[in-house]
């Protein structure tokens, strides 16, 4: 079964896996407002779905499999819409930890910002050796405040701190290291891997793994609904400061001048 009502998310569904893949490869998937909407109604609904037992989450193209907030966006909006706008984007995050059934990520290439947040809210994270991970808001001049939050639930606070206060992205294979990333495989043996996982945790008894999900969800929620918070009051900082607002003017600038060359 294949749903393509919104072309920015893509859900396919075989054998009870659902494959959610994120569609925007010409910008490495980056979340825009349009791809949000979808994915949180697309994961609302196969939650809703009792015959779906497991969902993979991937992204589309060679590139990415998801690059962060979409910077068109982020740099149009204004202090007043800060708000909203991070509403959203939690509730994305949400949707994905409300899931009742496994979700396992399939990452390749570049796992940034709130591609790697969302990679983080999911159960099971498959990626190759050479895929990118990482928190880079300062670079663009934003906190590093939910994806500090969540790094919590699985590294210690040494690397959260070297990756959220640098910026810089990781390999996978020391995503890996480090306890970020649950397996590591080659690349042609990717969606086949996540695949093959995700019909291990389908074949559990559901009711036990509902149960469990909703366990670990409510240990995390207060940390997580705080950290949502707190990002909202930094951003706010941030945007009132205009460093974003500068950052991202000169990557679009230089990001425009590369394309008319081209």
């Amino acid at each position: 079964m294949q749903n393509t009502a919104k072309d920015e998310v893509t859900v396919a569904v075989e054998d009870g896996i659902a494959v959610v893949t994120l569609n925007r490869p010409d910008r490495m998937n980056a979340v825009n407002d349009a791809l949000r909407t979808c994915l949180i109604a697309s994961l609302d609904a196969l939650n809703r779905t009792p015959e779906v037992r497991a969902v993979v989450l991937a992204g589309a193209g060679p590139r990415a499999f998801c690059s962060g907030q979409d910077l068109d966006e982020a740099a149009a909006v204004t202090w007043q819409q800060i708000v909203p706008w991070l509403n959203r984007q939690r509730a994305m995050y949400q949707a994905v930890r409300d899931l009742d059934k496994p979700c396992v990520a399939a990452v390749h290439g570049v796992a940034a910002g709130a591609g790697f947040q969302m990679a983080l809210c999911a159960d099971w994270r498959i990626t190759t050796a050479d895929s990118r991970w990482g928190q880079p808001e300062v670079k663009a001049g934003l906190a590093s405040i939910v994806g500090s939050y969540l790094m919590t639930l699985h590294v210690g606070h040494t690397h959260n701190i070297q990756m959220s206060l640098s910026g810089d992205l990781v390999s996978g294979q020391r995503a890996y290291e480090i306890g970020l990333v649950t397996e590591l495989c080659a690349a042609d043996e990717l969606m086949g891997s996540a695949l093959a996982r995700a019909r291990k945790l389908a074949a559990l008894p559901p009711t036990a793994v509902r149960l469990s999900k909703q366990r670990l969800r409510a240990m995390s929620q207060p940390g997580f609904d705080d950290a949502c918070v707190a990002g909202i009051r930094a951003q706010l900082e941030c945007y009132a400061d205009g460093e974003p607002q500068r950052v991202m003017a000169a990557f679009l600038e230089k990001r425009a001048s590369k394309e008319k060359q081209q």
